[in-house]
């Protein structure tokens, strides 16, 4: 066999077998588990293997004895060559090479240390960085004015029974399952969510936001501390009393405000950032406005095997954070399990604004929220005339338009309004549906239409 399938994350081809590689054996087996090939060079071509025979007698045991792993080594012959398989399962347990953790990731092969070490192991653990213990706290270190004010959240939200909000401050600790009683000791979420000053104990506990002019140019920024709830409550303040403008209309007499994004999906985006970000990574939830758009950024991951197209469909509410999402819940702050994607999407639909982008890479997720850009002043910045603008804001309406529609509406003729709809696409502002003749029409290119 001269050629194979491609390397991807559970194959992996040497040419000839070097000791070194029993780092991938264990970073095969600490992640999904996977398929060395030993013979085979990085295109896919056998090589030949001198040693396939010994190694085949040899490497199980030595993988055994260093690794306590049992893998299968089969052999493989064709007409010229001789290759190994090396087939490795995944371990539920963790997996060390002379003391060290090894996690294959994409197609690359990862020490894992600090941090990341940690968060392995706790899950090999079946725990959570927010499910940890921490000694030497009782409740009496925790904010009694922050467990008030969750009892009248959750009061209205109705979800945790009466004698458990009517209770001590630990018993409600118990109930909403912060406190571990074999071992006597408060959960780490406990401090993020109710002790005054969490940042002593862990690190970049806090949200920054700040106003940009653009990309490099700060001009103001603030800071929210404290516990989870003192922070959510201030940022979601310093947000819409400072960073985010309020348009004022009336109706008959009275006065009417309405802002730039909506609260309740920048609200939900915030809870998200919360509730999902991984605090052992040491870094802040960082929010960035700007004139025409809001990025909120948290350190995190996504669940095993997940990518932001899982996000953007319905799907299972799997928190990074369990006992802070759980919590928030109770409080009424979190509405619904797994649904606050689909939340801010339909938040963004009928305030008539763009739906978020959302990207994450490494350990980087972003939500981005974007105004309505559609309206006068805009459009005169980049340079369109009154013809053209005032088809966008049809476009707006409609959700579409035609060269006959465009015809009508300016009343002129149908090479002008070819002209002036062919700059519109290329400044990107519309799109073509592609379709001929009578048939043919342009939309937003980022509609916002429902």
């Amino acid at each position: 066999m001269s050629q194979h399938s491609k390397e991807h994350q559970n194959i992996e081809w040497k040419e000839s077998w070097h000791n070194d590689y029993f780092k991938w054996i264990c970073g095969f087996a600490n992640a999904q588990g996977g398929t060395l090939f030993i013979g085979i060079d990085d295109k896919g071509n056998n090589k030949h293997l001198d040693n396939a025979k010994k190694l085949l007698e040899d490497l199980p045991n030595q993988v055994r004895d260093l690794l306590g792993l049992m893998v299968d080594v089969n052999l493989h012959k064709t007409n010229r060559d001789d290759y190994l398989e090396i087939m490795v399962e995944p371990y539920p347990f963790p997996i060390s090479l002379r003391g060290k953790y090894y996690y294959r990731s994409g197609s690359t092969l990862q020490e894992l240390k600090g941090a990341a070490l940690t968060k392995f192991l706790l899950q090999r653990q079946g725990k959570k960085w927010d499910g940890v213990p921490i000694p030497n706290f009782t409740a009496d270190d925790l904010k009694n004015d922050t467990f008030e004010f969750f009892r009248k959240k959750a009061t209205k939200s109705n979800r945790l029974e009466p004698e458990d909000l009517g209770g001590t401050n630990q018993e409600l600790l118990e109930s909403l399952q912060l406190y571990l009683e074999d071992e006597k000791m408060l959960k780490r979420a406990a401090i993020l969510l109710f002790h005054p000053k969490p940042e002593k104990y862990i690190t970049g506990a806090y949200i920054k936001i700040g106003y940009f002019e653009n990309e490099a140019d700060l001009m103001y920024q603030d800071e929210a501390h404290g516990n989870l709830f003192e922070q959510i409550e201030k940022i979601m303040d310093l947000l819409f009393t400072k960073y985010i403008k309020a348009l004022i209309s009336y109706e008959g007499i009275s006065r009417v405000e309405t802002y730039e994004y909506p609260k309740e999906a920048i609200r939900e985006a915030l809870l998200n950032a919360v509730a999902h970000k991984d605090y052992s990574g040491g870094a802040p939830i960082q929010i960035k406005v700007f004139k025409d758009r809001i990025m909120i950024w948290n350190d995190g991951q996504l669940p095993a095997n997940w990518t932001i197209t899982h996000l953007l469909k319905r799907h299972a509410s799997k928190p990074f954070n369990p006992d802070i999402a759980n919590t928030l819940f109770r409080s009424g702050y979190i509405e619904s399990w797994g649904r606050g994607i689909e939340k801010m999407l339909n938040y963004c639909l009928e305030a008539r604004i763009p739906a978020p982008n959302y990207s994450f890479e490494g350990s980087d997720f972003l939500v981005e929220f974007r105004k309505d850009i559609y309206n006068d002043e805009y459009f005169t910045g980049l340079g369109l005339n009154k013809r053209q603008i005032k088809a966008v804001l049809y476009v707006k309406e409609k959700g579409k338009i035609t060269n006959s529609d465009y015809q009508e509406i300016n009343e002129i003729a149908e090479r002008t309004a070819s002209r002036d709809l062919a700059d519109l696409v290329y400044k990107k502002i519309l799109i073509n549906s592609g379709l001929k003749g009578a048939g043919a029409f342009y939309r937003l290119t980022n509609s916002i239409t429902p």
